[in-house]
C-alpha cells in the first residue's frame, strides 16, 4: 500500500471512522493497491455536522474579505503544489498528466473566482420613500455538504469549497470513494491556508453516507455530482426534508458537424473531444451528427483519433468494470448493424497490463435508436449519426433526454446561430468541442443533466449558496406619514 489509510478530516484533525469497515483504492493505470478508505457511519457524520455547526458561528460572522484572504493563500499553495497533486490525480483517477495538471489548474480559476466575491455580493441600498431605507445583503446558508464523483477529483470540489467557504458557510465533503486522496490534500492545504478548524470536514463513504447527508437536519444544502439515476435519487430524498439541493447528473452530448466545417480543425476538437480524460466528462463528445456529405471529415477524425495512444496520451478508465461495460456497448453497436472505424478494444498497455484501458473507438452509421446512441457511455467512444439536414440533427439533438451540452462546427454564422438558438442545452459551443465556461461564467445544464435551480459556478452560484437578507428601516419621525409607515 503506497499510502496510509485514508482517514476523515473533521473539526482541523485527520480523524478515524468509527467505521470497520474499509474499501480498497486501487490505481487504474496498472492496478496498485493506493490505500485503503473507510466506509464511515451515521455517528461519524454526526460529529463532522456538530463541528461545522459550531465553526459556523464565528465563520459566518467574519467580514467576507477578511474570509477570502484564506482563498488568496490557498491558491498560492496550489500553484506551489501543481506537480505533486497532478501526479496524485493521476495515481488515483488515471489520467495523463498533462490532464491532471489542466483539472489543477482549473481549480486555481475556481479559487480566484472566489477572491473576487466581495466584489460581486455587494448588496444594494435605495431610499424608497421618505427618510425610508432599503436594504439587501446576502447571508450564508449554514452547513452545507458537498458530494463530489471520481472523474474529477480536485476540479469538483473545488467547484463548490471556495466558493461555498468564502460566501460564509461551513461544509462537509463526500468525495468519491474511489478517488479519496486528492480530498485529503485538499483540506490539507486549506488548513495550512488558515482555515479554521470545522469550517471544513470530509467524511468518506459510498452510498450510505450519501443517504444519511440527504437526511441529516444540520444540513441546510447539499450540492451533488454524478450520474442522472443517482442525482433524482438524491434531489428527491433531500428535497424531502427541505434541504436546498443543486443536483447535476449526465449527458449526451451532440457535436453537429457540416460539410463545410474546417476540417482540420474540427477532427482535432472532436477527438480531443471524445477523448480527453478518457471520456470521463460529463462535457465530452458522445455523438458526432454528421450533416450531408462528411466523409472527408469523418476519415480525419479516425486519423486523429488513431494518434492517441493508451497509455501515452490517453489515460485509463477508472474500474474493470467501467472497462467492460464500454467495451459491452461497442461489441453490441456491431452487432445491431453499426461499422467500427476504429476499434479501442482489449487494449493493452505494455508494463501495465493490470491496467483499465480502452482505446479511441469511432463507430460510424449508429442509428438513434441503439443504445450506444442514447446511453452516457463514459469512456472514449465516438458514435456517427448521419443526416441529410440540419433539421434532422436538431431533431434528435433535442430528442435525448439529457441537456448538457451540443456544439456545431460549421463556417456559416448564419447556421452557427440557427443551430445555437435551437440546441436544447445548457452549454453551447461554436467549433469548440468542450463548450465550457470560463469563470465567472457559470457551469450547469438543462433537463435531465441538472436537477434544481441556478449553478454552482460563477456568479449563478451565490444564489445557490447564500440566502437573501432584506431590511427596512425608518429613523426620521419629521419625514411624515407616507406609505411606508
Amino acid at each position: 500500500m503506497i499510502y496510509p489509510e485514508v482517514r476523515n478530516y473533521i473539526n482541523g484533525t485527520f480523524v478515524p471512522s468509527k467505521s470497520t469497515q474499509y474499501l480498497d483504492v486501487v490505481s487504474p493505470l496498472d492496478g496498485t493497491l493506493l490505500s485503503k478508505v473507510p466506509l464511515s457511519c451515521a455517528g461519524d457524520l454526526d460529529d463532522a455536522v456538530t463541528k461545522a455547526q459550531q465553526a459556523f458561528r464565528l465563520w459566518s460572522k467574519v467580514p467576507i474579505k477578511e474570509r477570502v484572504q484564506v482563498f488568496y493563500r490557498y491558491k498560492a499553495l496550489l500553484e506551489k503544489n501543481i506537480s505533486g497533486l497532478s501526479q496524485l490525480i493521476r495515481e488515483e483517477n488515471g489520467k495523463t498528466f498533462d490532464e491532471a495538471k489542466a483539472e489543477i489548474e482549473k481549480s486555481i480559476e475556481l479559487t480566484e473566482f472566489a477572491c473576487s466575491l466581495p466584489q460581486i455580493t455587494g448588496g444594494e441600498i435605495l431610499e424608497v420613500s421618505s427618510g425610508v431605507e432599503c436594504r439587501t445583503e446576502a447571508c450564508p446558508v449554514g452547513v452545507v455538504a458537498s458530494i463530489v464523483p471520481f472523474n474529477f477529483p480536485s476540479m469538483v470540489p473545488n467547484w463548490t469549497i471556495p466558493n461555498a467557504l468564502a460566501l460564509g458557510n461551513t461544509m462537509i465533503l463526500k468525495p468519491s470513494e474511489v478517488v479519496p486522496l486528492s480530498a485529503a490534500r485538499i483540506a490539507g492545504l486549506l488548513e495550512e491556508a488558515g482555515l479554521p478548524a470545522g469550517v471544513f470536514n470530509i467524511v468518506n463513504g459510498n452510498r450510505s453516507i450519501v443517504e444519511a447527508i440527504c437526511d441529516h437536519p444540520g444540513i441546510n444544502a447539499i450540492s451533488f455530482v454524478g450520474s442522472t439515476k443517482v442525482a433524482k435519487i438524491v434531489y428527491a430524498r433531500a428535497t424531502s426534508g427541505f434541504k436546498r439541493v443543486l443536483a447535476l447528473g449526465g449527458a449526451k452530448n451532440h457535436l453537429i458537424v457540416l460539410p463545410d466545417a474546417n476540417r482540420s480543425m474540427t477532427a482535432a476538437n472532436v477527438a480531443a473531444s471524445m477523448s480527453g480524460c478518457a471520456g470521463q466528462r460529463c462535457m465530452a463528445a458522445s455523438v458526432m451528427v454528421a450533416v450531408g456529405d462528411c466523409d472527408p471529415i469523418i476519415d480525419l477524425v479516425c486519423k486523429e483519433a488513431a494518434k492517441i495512444i493508451p497509455g501515452r496520451n490517453l489515460g485509463s478508465v477508472i474500474s474493470r468494470a467501467a472497462k467492460d461495460r464500454i467495451e459491452w456497448h461497442i461489441t453490441e453497436a456491431e452487432k445491431q448493424g453499426a461499422r467500427i472505424l476504429l476499434d479501442g478494444r482489449n487494449a493493452i498497455v505494455p508494463g501495465k497490463e493490470n491496467g483499465f484501458y480502452v482505446g479511441p473507438t469511432v463507430i460510424d452509421h449508429v442509428s438513434p435508436g441503439m443504445s450506444i446512441a442514447t446511453e452516457e457511455i463514459f469512456g472514449p467512444v465516438l458514435s456517427v449519426i448521419r443526416v441529410n439536414t440540419i433539421d434532422e440533427a436538431l431533431s434528435i439533438e433535442n430528442s435525448n433526454p439529457y441537456g448538457n451540452a451540443a456544439a456545431v462546427f460549421t463556417q456559416n454564422g448564419g447556421m452557427a446561430k440557427y443551430v445555437a438558438e435551437r440546441a436544447n442545452a445548457g452549454m453551447i459551443g461554436v467549433n469548440i468541442g468542450v463548450p465550457v465556461p470560463r469563470e465567472p461564467f457559470s457551469f450547469g445544464g438543462w433537463n435531465e443533466s441538472k436537477f434544481g435551480v441556478g449553478d454552482l459556478t460563477g456568479k449563478s452560484s451565490v444564489q445557490f449558496w447564500t440566502k437573501l437578507k432584506k431590511t427596512t428601516t425608518k429613523w426620521n419621525p419629521e419625514a411624515g406619514t407616507n406609505w411606508m409607515s
